[in-house]
């Protein structure tokens, strides 16, 4: 028999990003396991409610309230999407924008760095004192944090073009614009959405900070409430909401990303 029978048969390869019955399993496992010791832990302490309450506890508040912590979470997620959509759309036109004006690029990306490097925190009280308390102040928090990891990602995607591609376009005459459609833009996308990847779960950090400086509805005045009158299952349940929200908005991203980016 030779060598070759003997060898193992090499598994098969797999797409980026695919997900296998062993990947949910461990998931689970992990997030279960870490649940389970949350839970012995805070009744072995017979911890207080106010001080950590049990992920059962947390649950209950869930179940107890299930339209009240659906109709919060819309309201904080199309915050959100909207925030991400401005940030990401001024973020890539910004990008392209200093491609094609590199003489600018010092001075935008000095701006985007100062924009960056400023307290939100202190601005969102300010734009609701401006704009009142709809939801600009927390479209515009949330495009303010989302904007800066775009802008750069996107940056380095059109800077990353193959250079024997931009090269052939060159010798062909291409425009600015055909440069930027066949060779540019493909290079960018990879890191376009390796910042969506960031920025996505992000964007409901922003508007909940931003529902934190003034909100009439949302999980962020939820936890707000919760927080002043100690009500720690709440202020949790809306926790739970946020990051099973960023769980969806990653997988979201990450599933567009296989379809979009597929060469």
């Amino acid at each position: 028999m030779s060598a070759r029978h003997l060898s193992p048969r090499p598994p098969a390869s797999l797409e980026p990003g695919t997900v296998v019955p062993w990947d949910l399993m461990s998931v689970a496992a992990i997030l279960g396991g870490t649940l389970l010791l949350w839970e012995v832990g805070v009744r072995l302490t017979e911890t207080p409610p106010y001080i950590l309450p049990a992920p059962s506890l947390v649950a209950q508040t869930l179940m107890r309230m299930p339209g009240f912590y659906a109709s919060a979470a819309l309201v904080t997620l199309g915050e959100a999407l909207g925030g991400l959509a401005l940030g990401v759309g001024v973020g890539t036109l910004t990008a392209a924008a200093i491609t094609f004006r590199q003489r600018l690029a010092r001075g935008v990306l000095a701006l985007a760095i100062l924009i960056k490097a400023t307290p939100l925190v202190a601005i969102a009280p300010l734009l609701t004192i401006w704009l009142g308390f709809g939801a600009w102040p927390k479209i515009i928090i949330t495009g303010l944090i989302t904007f800066f990891p775009v802008l750069v990602n996107v940056h380095t995607g059109l800077h990353g073009a193959d250079r024997a591609l931009l090269s052939l376009l060159h010798s062909l005459h291409a425009s600015q614009a055909e440069t930027f459609r066949y060779a540019r833009w493909p290079a960018a996308l990879p890191y376009l959405f390796a910042a969506l990847k960031v920025t996505a779960p992000l964007s409901l950090v922003g508007a909940v900070v931003a529902e934190w400086a003034g909100a009439s509805s949302g999980l962020g005045r939820s936890m707000w409430l919760a927080y002043t009158n100690l009500n720690l299952p709440m202020l949790f349940a809306a926790v739970f909401c946020l990051a099973a929200m960023g769980v969806a908005l990653y997988g979201l991203v990450g599933w567009l990303e296989r379809r979009v980016v597929f060469w």
